[in-house]
């Protein structure tokens, strides 16, 4: 049997990075209760963690796949 879950929808947001960091398959996911909110944080991480200058944050997100985190959980 499968349930939804009562939670409030969460989103996740994927950002590759690759084409700044040269490692082509890196990629970073952040999550939040809104896409704008999960884009957000990606913005934050880019910019604080990485050092990604505001042309390189406006570059990658552009790219950006925000998506809703499933709400399903299957019975045990």
């Amino acid at each position: 049997m499968v349930q939804q879950l009562p939670t409030p929808r969460r989103y996740s947001c994927t950002v590759a990075i690759g084409s700044i960091t040269h490692n082509l398959n890196e990629e970073v996911m952040t999550f939040g209760e809104s896409p704008e909110a999960a884009s957000q944080e990606a913005e934050q991480l880019l910019q604080h963690h990485y050092g990604f200058s505001q042309a390189d944050i406006t570059l990658v997100m552009q790219q950006a796949q925000i998506e809703p985190l499933g709400q399903w959980c299957a019975r045990s």
